[in-house]
């Protein structure tokens, strides 16, 4: 597994915590902050997976 995959992983979670603070106390810019966070780490962890498939695929020629 990719070190994007697991780092993106991470940003997603802290992200979901931020951004449900973020409603839970009516504050809409650690929401916004939170949801922004959340959204990165779904394109570092999709980069990972790329690695990942490419290096199978390098793999298995």
């Amino acid at each position: 597994m990719d070190k994007d995959r697991v780092e993106g992983i991470g940003h997603q979670a802290k992200g979901s915590i931020k951004e449900a603070a973020g409603k839970v106390t009516g504050d809409k810019e650690t929401q916004a902050e939170g949801a922004a966070e959340k959204a990165a780490g779904k394109v570092q962890n999709s980069v990972g997976g790329a690695k990942d498939a490419a290096r199978d695929w390098a793999d298995k020629k």
